[in-house]
């Protein structure tokens, strides 16, 4: 529908991330993380409904009239790409909308820590990027894929809801696989995938057990599987990929994951003081340390062992933090408010270290 293009077109053109269309009400930008209402945009229940209806494929609209929402894809020709959710509230119909850039933004790009390429160099295991939901997780992740493709010459498929970056073949195959479109789930589509000679597996999220123990089979049989999962930092990570199965099944899950998780990269977004968003990265390197860690289930000996580990390019929420308040990127109360621990953060802006929880 043109209104709807129009202000997708205006949103590229105000750098907004998100679009949310709501009926009755001004509809809104996201910009530089904050909501800004969209002045003289107010549609009326009727027109909301038919934009989203517009946007849905008849499997799209199947979905959407039985589960009250609908992921998916939208596209204008020479404009750009969107990743999008329809879905009910209050008895009317709501859109949100993201701007997929068409341009695969490099890790340099995207200000993430320069460990990720050697994260990435690896040809077997699994590599979790992890954060709340807007962070920038797929962004992350399609840079990842697209280092890949550019430096290997291997076959990856992508496993996807929807499929949001387009990639093009480099020195890599690119197989490119939607959920609703092409498979019917992640579970379905990891059952056959071995099949299909992949060397590289991208699954858009980890969602339940029976799709997270199939990604550590396809890592334990020699695949490197990457993926996104919802947790707040890396160590809560390994606490929920253990806790997700039943206890009887914990101490085989925890081997698994020891013999198989090379890397994770929690994200938090903040605010750029210089303009638009960057992420404060926690990085976990799986060293032999920390797979006796999580074997032993040993846990709260990571954090420590990260917070030392900056040889190995491991870093700590707060100690990312510390990194962009120091190099004039984040205002001193976005790093206390995304951090971990503020007081310890505020004692690190001050000169004091910890070490081992105390004061030395």
């Amino acid at each position: 529908m043109e209104e709807l293009d129009e202000l997708l077109r205006n949103m590229i053109n105000t750098k907004a991330s998100d679009l949310h269309v709501r009926s009755a009400t001004s509809s809104v930008y996201r910009i530089e993380g904050k909501i800004k209402p969209i002045a003289d945009k107010i549609f009326s229940l009727e027109q909301v409904e038919k934009m989203a209806y517009s946007m849905m494929n008849e499997k799209q609209r199947e979905i959407f009239s039985r589960r009250g929402e609908c992921d998916l894809s939208y596209s204008i020709y020479g404009v750009g790409r969107f990743r999008g959710n329809i879905y009910r509230q209050r008895g009317s119909i709501n859109i949100a909308l993201r701007f997929v850039p068409t341009d695969i933004p490099s890790f340099e790009a995207l200000n993430l820590p320069t460990v990720i390429k050697k994260i990435a160099d690896n040809h077997r295991g699994i590599v979790l990027v992890t954060g709340t939901t807007g962070c920038g997780k797929s962004t992350t992740l399609a840079s990842m894929i697209d280092y890949i493709n550019s430096t290997r010459s291997v076959h990856i498929i992508t496993l996807e809801d929807p499929i949001e970056f387009l990639h093009k073949d480099k020195l890599s195959v690119v197989s490119q696989r939607e959920l609703g479109m092409d498979t019917t789930s992640y579970l379905e589509a990891l059952k056959h995938i071995v099949r299909q000679d992949p060397d590289v597996i991208l699954i858009g999220e980890m969602r339940d057990t029976e799709t997270m123990s199939a990604a550590l089979t396809a890592a334990q049989t020699g695949h490197l599987v990457l993926s996104t999962i919802h947790t707040i930092d890396a160590i809560q990570t390994v606490t929920r990929i253990v806790d997700m199965f039943p206890p009887h099944h914990q101490n085989q899950i925890r081997l698994q994951l020891s013999d198989t998780l090379k890397g994770v990269i929690s994200q938090r977004l903040l605010q750029n003081v210089k303009g638009g968003m960057i992420p404060a990265c926690e990085v976990l390197v799986v060293t032999a340390l920390i797979k006796k860690f999580i074997e032993q289930n040993t846990i709260g000996e990571i954090l420590q062992t990260v917070k030392q580990g900056a040889y190995y390019g491991m870093q700590t929420f707060n100690q990312a933090l510390l990194n962009l308040y120091n190099g004039g990127n984040v205002s001193l109360e976005d790093a206390l408010s995304a951090a971990t621990n503020p007081e310890e953060l505020m004692m690190n802006i001050r000169g004091i270290t910890t070490e081992s929880g105390a004061l030395i």
